[in-house]
């Protein structure tokens, strides 16, 4: 593969607490934006997020906790995320769009292979060429539910590029029916690839019921800040939402991971809730028994977001891993 580079020059903004610089680099034709926290001297982290997540929603009770402990938050779209580009795909015309995703799912159920517009190596990439325009030789890498699988490759590809390595709510299998999120997070899943041209109003309801699912026991949504961060994103990502189904066929498309999350060196922390409904708690045991310098911690209480009250039950432990005590 081929990458090409262009940069934009850097935009500096004020957020309600830090300052931040923004640009994009492309990847052939892809364009990915980033997002990067500064400051320069201080030892860079790079995010990588989850399924149809943006870069705008990393809580800020872990970017300020990097910052306030000298590091360097680099966060971003995955393609087909937020500002970053749209993949374009025969595989969804308006025609077929519920039919693509429908007929993926038969797929997955019956262990049949997938053939997604593009892969988990594709989105790894993607990352790597962030921090080669940033000129960053190494940084510690933190990934999340698809953002570790993602991070897996990253880590297991580019080793010289990885200080630490902190796997949350993640797999290194395989998706399958057996491993794969519980049956009432998954039809939600699907409503979502099935309508990516729903309303305003009907896309935050869906975020709500899929949060309410996947997040805090008894975490109240129904207020103005989670509203106001919905809309936030939705205006972001624009009215074509079908980027979360492209996605969702390269978590579910993509190659057992296993042997290539064996070659893993960085020193890595794994952390997983117990209760996850999405990605079952034996995929952290499976990844800690895979990963050779790997550590695991295990929560009662923790779902599968990382809201404050569950940030600062493993945070000191996060401290100690990036510190590399």
């Amino acid at each position: 593969m081929h990458f090409y580079k262009f940069f934009l020059i850097p935009l500096f903004f004020i957020s309600s607490l830090q300052s931040f610089e923004e640009g994009f680099i492309y990847n052939d034709d892809i364009k990915i934006v980033y997002r990067d926290y500064g400051p320069k001297n201080a030892e860079p982290v790079l995010l990588v997020q989850g399924l149809g997540g943006q870069l705008i929603n990393w809580p800020e009770h872990i970017i300020d906790f990097l910052i306030e402990n000298g590091f360097r938050p680099i966060v971003f779209d995955n393609r087909d995320s937020g500002l970053s580009s749209r993949v374009k795909s025969d595989l969804f015309t308006s025609e077929n769009k519920g039919k693509t995703i429908s007929t993926t799912y038969i797929k997955y159920f019956l262990r049949l292979p997938i053939n997604p517009p593009y892969t988990l190596d594709d989105m790894a990439d993607d990352s790597i060429l962030i921090l080669d325009e940033l000129e960053i030789d190494k940084t510690h890498l933190l990934g999340i539910s698809m953002g570790g699988m993602i991070a897996q490759i990253i880590a297991a590809n580019y080793p010289e590029r990885i200080k630490t390595f902190t796997l949350i709510a993640s797999s290194v299998s395989t998706p399958s029916p057996f491993n794969g999120p519980r049956r009432d997070v998954r039809k939600l899943l699907m409503q979502r690839s099935n309508n990516p041209e729903a309303s305003m109003d009907e896309r935050i309801n869906r975020t709500k019921r899929i949060f309410k699912l996947i997040g805090l026991e008894n975490n109240d949504l129904d207020t103005k800040e989670f509203y106001d961060k919905s809309v936030e994103s939705i205006n972001r990502a624009g009215p074509d939402d079908s980027g979360f189904s492209r996605q969702l066929m390269a978590i579910l498309g993509s190659k057992n991971r296993i042997n290539k999350v064996k070659s893993i060196e960085a020193k890595t922390l794994i952390i997983h809730g117990k209760e996850d409904p999405l990605i079952k708690v034996n995929n952290a045991y499976k990844a800690n028994k895979h990963i050779k310098n790997s550590s695991l911690l295990i929560y009662p209480k923790m779902r599968h977001l990382i809201e404050e009250p569950v940030f600062d039950l493993f945070k000191n432990d996060l401290l100690l891993h990036l510190k590399g005590v």
